[in-house]
């Protein structure tokens, strides 16, 4: 009668199989263990030397290790610590032949995922072994899942499944059959750049060209230069005549990011395309025609903007016909699994690795994050992290050093320099920060406050003869 072939635990990369390690410094109960794991239809290999297995763990040998507590030459502990700050992925189970239950807490704390205790009860390890295996065989169903989902859920290389995102997919899928401006508000690092390249390739001139500026990168003249073109001696260093983005993408999209930068005077310019669809090169008198679709982008409050004076009032109801509004992550937090995800997929392909995933406490580092820069710095955490990491789990030791450390400004006792204000003093210094922040826009602060300007110049001159009065007290 012929026997079962021993069954090997899937707990790495799909189609990769490990067999369990067990770790002992007695030979009797190692040859004991094995026969038992085998019989049960695993495959099993039995050390005595923890640096062996440290070895086997580091080739990717074996995923699953049952160690014993107290081993002369290392504990089972230090054995713990070792291997998930090798492997986060990998599965300890410590023996011991003296129980109690403080021992059990602490192994459980540092990450084992089960304490037995000497002689081992084997129906307790066969369901062990048995949960580890269903237990991963589940995880590789769900990566298989999350694969073919991703697929779905992927719009012309942006991802997102919660309702803030699919409301912006199905507003850009509408707007781009028809458009001819269209306004995308969104912090930096949203991902307004794919929404404006989604939206093109939707569109009837899809075949044509997409041409991007980004306004804030240049001073006036370049920009001018870089949108309209110019022609030879317009100015210096004008060595030959040369078309502007406008011209080389007639027929197409031209894609204008931060136009919130430009100045007054870029901005007319700018309108006179949108009402007229003509431009000028610089240096030339002839009036040139094209036809372009203007995606036009921006972080800023357009509306503040214009009761500030820094933006022409007709070219904003020009750009804002239509406008979409990019979310920032921390109003899709249920789409952060999917994006590292994706992320990984395509930095495991950039970088030759095989990255299964992110260890648990690092995913919760990832949702407790307030991700100020967005999904662009979700990938650089996840790109940075893929290069760092040397197992098969992204563990937080493989992230940028602000996510490692606990985050600031949680709430605790006063510090010893602390004084108390009175509320006209907070005021006062609240008013002071909103200021900096619009660098001295006295217009755009009083809107963000709530308040009226003449609220404003009020509260900043009782502040001025607060702050005199305190001088010449002194």
């Amino acid at each position: 009668m012929e026997t079962a072939p021993a069954k090997v635990l899937e707990l790495a990369a799909p189609a990769v199989t490990c067999p369990v390690c067990i770790l002992d410094d007695d030979p009797a109960l190692l040859e004991m263990l094995q026969v038992s794991i085998q019989d049960m239809g695993y495959d099993a290999i039995a050390t005595k030397d923890p640096l062996g297995a440290l070895e086997l763990i580091r080739l990717g040998r074996c995923r699953v290790v049952l160690a014993d507590l107290r081993m002369p030459t290392m504990d089972g502990l230090e054995f713990l610590d070792r291997t998930l700050k090798l492997d986060p992925g990998v599965v300890v189970i410590l023996m011991t032949g003296h129980y109690s239950l403080e021992s059990a807490v602490e192994t459980i704390k540092r990450g084992a995922y089960d304490y037995m205790v000497k002689p081992i009860d084997h129906a307790h390890l066969k369901h062990t072994l048995d949960e580890i295996s269903a237990l991963h065989d589940q995880r590789r169903r769900v990566r298989e899942l999350e694969e073919k989902l991703l697929k779905d859920l992927e719009f012309y290389g942006i991802v997102g499944k919660s309702p803030v995102m699919l409301e912006v997919f199905d507003l850009a899928r509408k707007v781009a059959k028809h458009y001819t401006n269209v306004l995308l508000i969104g912090a930096t690092g949203t991902g307004k750049e794919l929404v404006a390249r989604a939206i093109h390739h939707l569109s009837p001139v899809s075949q044509q060209r997409l041409a991007i500026c980004n306004c804030s990168a240049m001073v006036d003249t370049l920009l001018e230069s870089q949108l309209f073109g110019h022609v030879r001696g317009a100015f210096t260093g004008a060595t030959d005549t040369r078309q502007g983005l406008f011209e080389y993408a007639n027929g197409g999209t031209v894609f204008l990011d931060e136009v919130a930068e430009m100045s007054l005077p870029m901005q007319a310019k700018l309108l006179r395309v949108i009402q007229n669809r003509e431009i000028q090169r610089v240096g030339s008198p002839e009036v040139r025609q094209v036809n372009v679709r203007l995606i036009a982008a921006t972080n800023r409050d357009l509306r503040a903007e214009v009761l500030a004076g820094h933006f022409r009032e007709d070219l904003y109801y020009r750009l804002t016909s239509i406008q979409i509004r990019i979310p920032s992550l921390n109003e899709r937090l249920e789409d952060i699994p999917l994006l590292v995800h994706f992320f990984l997929h395509k930095y495991n392909e950039a970088y030759a690795k095989h990255i299964s995933g992110l260890t648990r406490r690092t995913q919760a580092v990832l949702l407790q994050h307030r991700w100020p820069g967005n999904v662009r710095e979700l990938e650089n955490v996840i790109s940075s992290a893929c290069i760092r990491t040397a197992g098969d789990f992204i563990d937080i030791g493989d992230l940028p050093e602000h996510l490692q450390r606990p985050a600031k400004g949680t709430p605790g006792p006063p510090s010893e320099t602390w004084q108390p204000l009175s509320l006209e003093e907070v005021r006062r210094i609240h008013i002071q920060r909103v200021l900096e922040m619009c660098h001295g826009n006295r217009l755009r602060a009083a809107q963000i406050l709530g308040i009226g300007r003449t609220s404003l110049y009020r509260y900043l001159k009782r502040g001025a003869e607060s702050t005199k009065a305190s001088g010449t007290a002194a």
